[in-house]
């Protein structure tokens, strides 16, 4: 199985919030992935990234690629109860709903993140002269997103607009940040899903350095959602973050191949220390 995905930095190994997301998922699960970067979105069916490619399988976005992946018997959740399997999606759901529209404005709209960061980052990854065009397309694909969740009544300007989604940013994490509390994960100390979406929601956030910080500044006043993704890089990506342009290959041990479900991978290296502070989704995920 191949994915294909936008390139790392700071530290990431992609700085692509859906990339991450299905990356980190891959490697709680043990799915033997192989990473590429791209360097066109165009080589992806209908532009959507990350892709993932199995024989005669291509599967975009992020839940999809999830659902394959345990429809193959890599299941992060297999530990998971069913109620912590519909905590699993409500809490997808308010990250969509509450976090990734500030994501996606402090990334593509906020104009001094875009013109120094976002665009010049993509545009060097981009072949000419795709390179010219396509940051601004995915600028105003990210806006139209906003608008169309964000953008009805009673918000009728962009200010307001901006206004509320980072207020509504900043209650997701402050829940998220009281979800986690002390523990390792979010379902204790096995990685899930759920800590994959959360990982690839927040690491960009916590690691690209932008000049407007305002969502980042919120971030690094929760400490323990600073050391969940810290811990995550450090004991998962150790081997890939310092060569953005490595190709990942993700082995599994072949005793788990051949069980009926392939238990996912737990983290027993780090023990965190007490005293930790603490619309509808775009992607349904089946439980």
């Amino acid at each position: 199985m191949e994915l294909s995905c936008w390139g790392g930095g700071w530290g990431l190994p992609s700085v692509h919030p859906e990339s991450l997301t299905v990356m980190a998922y891959a490697k709680f699960s043990g799915a033997p992935l192989t990473v590429n970067t791209i360097n066109s979105s165009w080589k992806a069916p209908k532009g959507d990234i990350p892709v993932l490619v199995s024989e005669d399988n291509v599967i975009s976005q992020p839940a999809k690629i999830l659902n394959f992946l345990r429809k193959q018997k890599y299941n992060a959740d297999y530990e998971l109860s069913a109620k912590q399997g519909a905590d699993t999606l409500a809490y997808i759901a308010l990250l969509e709903e509450k976090l990734l529209p500030a994501l996606l404005h402090t990334f593509w709209i906020e104009a001094e993140n875009y013109c120094s960061v976002t665009k010049p980052w993509f545009a060097s990854r981009i072949a000419f002269p795709l390179s010219l065009y396509l940051p601004g397309k995915m600028s105003r694909e990210a806006l139209n997103r906003i608008l169309l969740t964000k953008g009805g009544p009673p918000l009728y300007s962009l200010a307001e607009v901006e206004a509320q989604i980072y207020r509504d940013a900043k209650e997701c994490l402050n829940l998220l940040s009281k979800r986690l509390g002390t523990s390792q994960f979010f379902f204790g100390d096995t990685p899930t899903t759920l800590d994959a979406f959360v990982f690839g929601f927040l690491a960009p956030v916590y690691k690209v350095c932008f000049p407007r910080l305002q969502l980042q500044e919120h971030l690094k006043q929760l400490p323990n959602l600073c050391r969940f993704c810290d811990d995550i890089l450090t004991c998962y990506f150790r081997l890939s973050v310092s060569d953005p342009a490595l190709i990942i290959s993700l082995q599994m041990d072949d005793n788990l191949r051949k069980s009926p479900q392939h238990p996912p991978r737990k983290l027993t290296t780090l023990k965190l220390a007490a005293g930790g502070e603490e619309s509808s989704p775009f992607n349904r995920l089946s439980p």
